[in-house]
């Protein structure tokens, strides 16, 4: 039986969600137009065009983050990894919030051995390319971020009730205290939510919401307010 047929095991859940993780990024920053496109690099991945970065020092944030968001999810410490958009004066405007779940106990030996109930790579795989789909066609539910707005973003993880980073007193540490208002817990109840998609792998299920911050749906009226309208 061919590989892609078997079922997934526990380490090949987490490796393939962090690389869905790592295209995922990059595909945001290039549809959000946090970079200009000039920096992009046309790909496939999971049988589906993408866009990567090709500046080495954003490359380097980017998979360094992944590598803690691992550490991260191998220790049960995780509840989310979110990609927040701000404007200049450090407002988030969007925020890309991947949860994730698990759904049964694997004891340490038995991680490198099929799950009766997961998928399979090759399902995992289809799953994957419907996320990036839908994020490729992101901008027809949450608009263009207007062209002269200077901003930025920053990756972020959300730990579980009562859990530390992992990697707390390294030096230098992968992660430094987020700014409240770029968490979730800092969006107002005002912020309008996007449910984009999920996947059940039958390990760890993955889910992908897009919250608009008000800032934002207020930047937006702004602009509207200042375009001409027809008579």
């Amino acid at each position: 039986m061919s590989s892609n047929n078997k079922n997934l095991t526990y380490n090949q859940t987490i490796r393939g969600i962090l690389e869905f993780l790592e295209v995922a990024m990059h595909t945001i920053l290039y549809v959000r137009q946090v970079y200009p496109p000039e920096i992009f690099v046309r790909r496939k991945k999971f049988d589906t065009p993408v866009f990567q970065s090709r500046h080495p020092a954003l490359n380097e944030y980017i998979s360094g983050a992944i590598k803690a968001v691992g550490t991260e999810i191998v220790k049960e410490n995780l509840d989310k990894v979110v990609v927040v958009i701000k404007d200049k004066q450090q407002n988030a405007l969007e925020r890309f919030m991947f949860s994730l779940e698990k759904m049964l106990e694997i004891e340490s030996y038995n991680k490198d051995t099929t799950v009766d109930d997961a998928m399979t790579p090759g399902t995992l795989s289809s799953h994957f390319r419907a996320f990036l789909v839908k994020l490729n066609m992101i901008e027809a539910q949450l608009g263009l971020l207007e062209s002269d707005e200077d901003i930025s973003f920053a990756i972020l993880i959300e730990l579980k009730e009562g859990k530390e980073p992992t990697a707390k007193g390294e030096d230098p540490a992968p992660w430094i205290p987020a700014d409240n208002q770029h968490t979730t817990q800092g969006a107002s109840e005002e912020a309008e939510l996007h449910i984009i998609r999920s996947v059940h792998t039958g390990i760890l299920n993955v889910s992908l919401t897009v919250q608009e911050s008000v800032q934002k749906m207020e930047k937006m009226k702004e602009v509207s307010k200042r375009r001409p309208q027809n008579v």
